[in-house]
């Protein structure tokens, strides 16, 4: 978290910080551990009503964010999620908002369920990865359209989509003859089968898309090109890694209380020396996750050139530290670290998660490397 929020950005970080602790405790994630869903529609609604699917909508469409800066707005709300291991579609339904916001503005359509996703009523799901493929900008799209008479042809899988198997409409990026475009359609639109997949998180919810000649009509295309898949990617690489680092935070902060309040042989456990040199480099860990996550979102909100380049450098850096610092603080807490019942389990799930989606580690090293000039 950056030290200089001003005064509506702590009005964000402090607004979502209440609602998570009195909505969505630790006690209500455990309780959504058999859900299908993984999160209570009427709370996300709520949700919504504090504007968290409408903030990359502009004003003249009915969204709008606090400070005029909706990326870092929405990095506040993502960061304090990690804190609570939150449930809800946040990151899927909010790229999908901001690409139909940009398809209204560019005539279009899809007003009514922009306007859905925004009060909550709705759920998208983004279906961009698929199996077998790295991530990039439109590279591993396989995923073809083809032109049929009024409308296009969809056929191709998607894995791992988040939110899908409780989605009401699905963003799909498909390769035709003049490049990537995106389409929404119903995710019950003939031709559409969702197979869930098992998580290991505790409210993530992922499934298999698979379009075999889904017909949609002209109406469904949304954007045409690449650069509106990289920059969706961009923008869930900053929330992610924002989120992710809301969880070391937290995970580093109760493990730190943990080591002054546990006594072994008389002394606090944080007194030895060997510990405070690995506190110390967690902390150094940490600090640099925080840097890293802050540069990538503000290379973002300003559409930089070198936000993919940020982007995926704190992809990189992050997924790498954050599941190895989490794994450190099990160990520093003990044989309670490895119970059921100790929550730091919950965290490890879901930083193992992010580490695994949009692009590991390696992924991202390689595309830092093929970004550099020749």
């Amino acid at each position: 978290m950056k030290l200089d929020l001003s005064p509506d950005q702590e009005l964000v970080r402090d607004t979502t910080r209440r609602f998570l602790a009195e909505r969505a405790p630790l006690t209500e994630v455990r309780r959504l551990f058999d859900d299908p869903l993984g999160y209570d529609r009427s709370w996300w609604r709520q949700a919504a009503e504090l504007g968290w699917a409408s903030m990359l909508v502009p004003e003249e469409h009915g969204g709008g964010s606090v400070t005029g800066e909706p990326v870092l707005d929405l990095v506040l709300v993502a960061e304090e999620m990690g804190r609570m291991v939150a449930p809800g579609p946040f990151l899927p339904v909010n790229i999908v908002a901001s690409a139909l916001a940009l398809g209204v503005a560019g005539g279009r359509g899809h007003d009514k369920v922009l306007g859905e996703l925004m009060s909550g009523d709705a759920v998208a799901a983004w279906c961009v990865a698929e199996p077998g493929t790295t991530w990039g900008p439109a590279a591993g799209v396989a995923t073809t359209a083809e032109r049929t008479t009024g409308g296009w042809a969809i056929t191709g899988t998607k894995s791992p989509v988040e939110a899908a198997a409780g989605a009401d409409h699905l963003l799909v990026a498909a390769r035709t003859g003049d490049g990537v475009a995106q389409f929404l359609l119903p995710a019950g639109a003939p031709g559409v089968t969702i197979t869930p997949l098992r998580s290991l998180d505790f409210t993530r919810r992922y499934a298999e898309v698979r379009f075999d000649r889904a017909e949609v009509g002209d109406d469904a295309l949304v954007a045409v090109g690449d650069e509106a898949v990289e920059r969706q990617l961009q923008l869930a690489l900053a929330l992610q890694c924002a989120e992710t680092v809301g969880v070391v935070d937290r995970v580093f902060a109760f493990t730190t209380e943990y080591a002054f309040d546990r006594y072994t042989f008389g002394r606090a456990l944080a007194s030895y020396q060997a510990l405070k040199h690995r506190f110390a480099d967690m902390k150094m860990w940490l600090e640099a996750c925080h840097a890293t996550a802050g540069g990538a979102a503000d290379a973002v909100e300003a559409g930089s050139p070198e936000a993919a380049r940020l982007a995926s450098v704190a992809a990189a850096y992050i997924g790498e530290r954050s599941t190895a610092m989490i794994q450190d603080c099990v160990q520093l807490h003990g044989g309670i670290g490895v119970t059921w019942e100790h929550d730091i389990h919950l965290y490890l799930r879901r930083a193992t998660v992010n580490r695994a989606t949009y692009g590991t580690p390696h992924e991202h090293r390689e595309r830092v490397a093929a970004l550099l000039p020749a």
